[in-house]
């Protein structure tokens, strides 16, 4: 098996299911150290780019936020394949 790691079947990672891998150790290592890293952005926003977020900033339509609403409602209130009384 040398310098890799083998995963021959699939597994649950948090609320997904991830497929059979085989990854390199050095691989491993890199992800592991990028969890300590800061990940920052490369530069800060230029002016323009600072104004452009100050006009959109809540500038949502009336018609958009009702309807976000409506949409929560109902998807709250949803029942599909495999809830009971279904």
């Amino acid at each position: 098996m040398g310098n890799k790691t083998d995963q021959d079947e699939s597994r649950r990672v948090g609320d997904r299911l991830a497929p059979p891998t085989t990854p390199d150790k050095d691989t491993i290592r890199e992800d592991r150290s990028a969890l300590d890293t800061a990940h920052d952005a490369d530069r800060p926003p230029t002016p323009d780019e600072e104004a452009a977020a100050e006009r959109s900033a809540g500038s949502a339509h009336e018609d958009v936020s009702d309807h976000y609403e409506e949409m929560l409602e109902r998807g709250a209130a949803q029942a599909g394949e495999g809830t009971p009384g279904v």
